[in-house]
């Protein structure tokens, strides 16, 4: 298997830890994470990507998941190994073997990471609004993508400390910044782990060359 791991900024410490655990060494293409935001450029981002991988790459593992419909008709070149969840939040709250595609809560938001580049923060998204679109226009947008948020969840998967006081003080910031209440809830680095270790089981969508992925793929 000559592979490489295609992965969202989003999971950069997750995947660093997972093949550090697996003893893996497998090369890493990046996607820029702020594509999320609107899954049809995340989408044109991932079909841009895999055409610059080079010829010898047979097997593309993925570290991320159905992301909102990122991966609908995609049809790729190679074997690809999708972890079966519809998002990374799912991936990074995945704690059993047992296949659970959505183990999100209605009206949560969540948070796994320590801020920095390779984290997800609420303030980060926002900032990211205000240089794609400007102040006033970022400011609609926020408040439409977190009006239904009631909760903001901190996903303790043991990658860092996320009980450190500086770091919860930071996240609380977030949480009222979207009038949210601030709680912990428990995570793991499992299905990465799986993945690049090659343990595909029914936690896994395995592609096959010339296939084209869809919703139903995945679910």
């Amino acid at each position: 298997m000559n592979a490489v791991i295609l992965s969202c900024t989003t999971l950069q410490d997750y995947v660093h830890a997972a093949q550090v655990a697996c003893h893996t060494s497998f090369p890493v293409v990046w996607l820029d994470r702020f594509y999320h935001v609107e899954p049809q450029r995340m989408r044109q981002h991932i079909l841009d990507t895999m055409e610059t991988l080079p010829e010898e790459v047979d097997t593309v593992l993925v570290a991320m998941g159905f992301c909102g419909g990122s991966w609908q008709d995609v049809v790729c070149t190679r074997k690809v190994v999708i972890p079966r969840v519809d998002d990374c939040v799912s991936l990074v709250m995945t704690t059993s073997e047992e296949l659970n595609p959505c183990t999100k809560e209605m009206g949560h938001m969540y948070v796994f990471g320590d801020g920095d580049e390779g984290g997800f923060s609420i303030g980060g998204i926002y900032e990211g609004l205000v240089r794609e679109h400007g102040e006033e226009t970022a400011e609609i947008v926020f408040d439409m993508m977190f009006e239904n948020y009631r909760n903001v969840d901190i996903v303790d998967t043991g990658l860092y400390d996320c009980y450190d006081p500086a770091f919860v003080e930071k996240v609380q910031k977030d949480a009222d910044r979207i009038h949210a209440d601030l709680d912990f809830v428990p995570g793991s680095n499992l299905l990465l782990e799986k993945l690049v270790s090659g343990r595909w089981d029914e936690q896994f969508v395995v592609v096959e060359p010339g296939t084209n992925i869809t919703q139903g793929t995945f679910f």
